[in-house]
Order: structure tokens, then sequence, then C-alpha cells
């Protein structure tokens, strides 16, 4: 396993790969006050515009330049999925011709969007359609900042977009430099404008870039995708822990809690009859206890091809209780959008097989 770190910017940079320090230095290569950055930023992120028509304030001649130079949406919506939970789901088609997903998941008053940080996935997890392709690409900051955006688009003004978690397509430690810029971004103010701390960047366990992440000053939610207590395990479900041990993860996750006094949150997604048994749960509490952590379990959706089920929510409830009853933090996470191509890849895959690319 080679994790690869840096993020391609294929074709023009958008707006959203602009902070305003870069803004700044565009306009002013343009003789451009520096006032027109503010008004640019305040625009797209403020109040949402989605052309630059929209920014009447600004010269026709300037609108267009930026049109040009630094588009401001590049992506269009090729599907639009809505469940009877209301999750809504977006295909997103991007001008190369590769598309990814991004999802608006409503739960009381919280609106929460997960964003994707590559197109397919290098990581292969057994039971998920993410990366049953393999890799397509990275995408660029500007282009998970413009999820983020789609998303709170679907929003309305009484039901504003409240958290982002890094929870689609690919794996973010993977591609982390367009990870942290767009981390960065969503969180400032100038930007999308979310609370570090209603940010959480999801891995399947890299420690170099885990413990990079720590050092970065953000107050964010690291999420530990573990799946399985046992390095044999782990290594039968996903393939990039032939060489992750689950020791360097905790020593991993250590680091980062000593760095950002933030618990990690373990992902642990069950597998009908493969990683839900009670001794299962057993030794996963063991582990979490050797971090600062707490114990997200997800019940499995399935996907069209794969062997894998989902357990019941009696096994769920029960796998739960006995990682609880030793003294560790967990619940179950509720599943949502069954009715709407849920689990992660799913439409991205669906919409391909219809064009006969898959």
């Amino acid at each position: 396993m080679t994790a690869d770190t840096t993020s391609s910017e294929p074709g023009a940079r958008t707006l959203f790969d602009h902070d305003p320090t870069a803004l700044a230095e565009l306009l002013a290569s343009w003789k451009e006050p520096a006032f027109r950055g503010r008004q640019v930023l305040e625009w797209a992120y403020r109040h949402g515009v989605t052309s630059y028509d929209e920014m009447t304030n600004l010269p026709k001649g300037l609108r267009a330049k930026l049109a040009a130079d630094a588009p401001l949406y590049e992506s269009t919506i090729v599907r639009q999925q809505e469940a009877s939970d209301r999750t809504v789901k977006l295909l997103l088609g991007w001008p190369d011709g590769t598309r990814s997903e991004c999802v608006l998941i409503p739960d009381g008053t919280r609106r929460t969007a997960c964003i994707s940080t590559q197109v397919g996935c290098p990581v292969g997890c057994v039971f998920c359609a993410s990366g049953l392709d393999g890799l397509q690409r990275q995408l660029t900051s500007g282009q998970i900042v413009e999820q983020a955006m789609r998303v709170r688009g679907l929003c309305g003004e009484d039901d504003r977009l409240s958290n982002v978690v890094f929870m689609g397509l690919g794996e973010p430690l993977a591609n982390y430099e367009a990870t942290v810029r767009a981390v960065r971004t969503i969180n400032e103010a100038w930007g999308v404008g979310i609370g570090a701390r209603k940010i959480t960047v999801s891995t399947v366990g890299l420690p170099k870039q885990m413990r990079m992440l720590a050092d970065e000053g953000l107050q964010i939610t690291l999420a530990l995708s573990l799946h399985a207590p046992t390095d044999e395990l782990r290594r039968q479900i996903i393939p990039w822990a032939e060489r992750v041990e689950i020791e360097s993860l905790v020593e991993a996750a250590n680091y980062f809690f000593q760095r950002t006094g933030r618990e990690v949150t373990l992902e642990y997604i069950l597998l009908g009859g493969l990683n839900d048994a009670p001794e299962h749960a057993r030794q996963l509490a063991s582990v979490s206890k050797r971090m600062r952590s707490n114990v997200n379990v997800l019940l499995y959706n399935p996907v069209e091809g794969l062997p894998y089920r989902r357990p019941t929510d009696a096994n769920a409830e029960r796998f739960v209780a006995i990682v609880a009853e030793r003294g560790v933090n967990s619940h179950v996470r509720r599943s949502r959008g069954l009715d709407i191509d849920a689990a992660c890849g799913q439409l991205r895959r669906r919409e391909a097989r219809l064009r006969g690319e898959a």
C-alpha cells in the first residue's frame, strides 16, 4: 500500500480553490482594488450565488474575467435522489467526465453534508461500492468545497447546513493536501463557516497522515474506520490493513488526542456473520480502551453483487450493549437513505452501468 498524499489540480482552478490571499493576488494582477476580493467571497459563500452574473455590484468586465479564470461552480447535478427520511443524494458530473457523490443528511435540527475526496477509492474495502472500480483520480480542494456548497444549497434558510463529514467516496488522508485545504475553507468565517468541531474527517487508518493532521491545529473530529477488532480479521475486510497494524493506529490515535484534546471516533460497520459476534464486541471494547475514543456502530447497507449482509437490529443492539458494558461510550448510528442507493458509491456505480461504463 502506498498512500498518495498529493492532490492533482487538473484544469483551471475554480473560485473555491482560492483563499482570500490567492484571490487578492489574482485580482491585483488585473489592477482591481482589494475590496473586490471581499465582495466576491461574500457573494459566493454568504449569499451562495451560483453564477458571477448574480454578483451585481461587480463590473461586468470583471465578472467575465472571473468566470473565465476562476469559474464558480464547475460541476453539474447529474442525478438527485430523495429518500423517504428526507436524505438527499447528489451525483455530480465534473468537466473531465468523472462523477462523485455528496449527500444531505437531515436529523432533527442538524443538517449534515457527507462529501467525497476522490473519484472512486483506492482502499478496496470488500463490502464497499466506492472502490469496486478502483481510484480514478483525486478531487481538488475546490471540488471538495463545491460539494459542501452544493449540499448547502439544498438546505433552507431555517435549516442551514450545520455539519460536514468527509465520509463519501475515497480516502481523505490519501488526498491529504486537498483535504486539509478544503477543511480550512469549510471552517473559515470567510468560507462555508462551519465550526471545526462540527467537521469530521474519516480515514481507514494512515498513521503518518493521522499524525500530520494532529499537527494542523484544527479542532476537528477524526473518525477511524476500524471495522474489525483484530489484525487478522481486519485484513480480510480492508486490503490496506495488510501493512497497517491496529497497534500503529492506536498509537496514532493517542497522538491525535494528545495534540488536539479530541477523542477519536471508531467507526465499526457490522457485517452479518463476519464481524458481529459477541467476542468481536469484547475485543473492540479492549481496543477502544487503549485510546481516548468512542465507538460508532453502523449497520451494513447491502450493495448489489456483494455477498455481505446486514445484521439484525437485535444483533446490533446486543453488540453495542456488550461494548458499553465494558465502559466504552458506544451507540448505533442510524442508517439513512436506504431507499436511494444509500451506501457510498452505489449511485455513481448504478449510473455508470446505465452508461455502459461498468
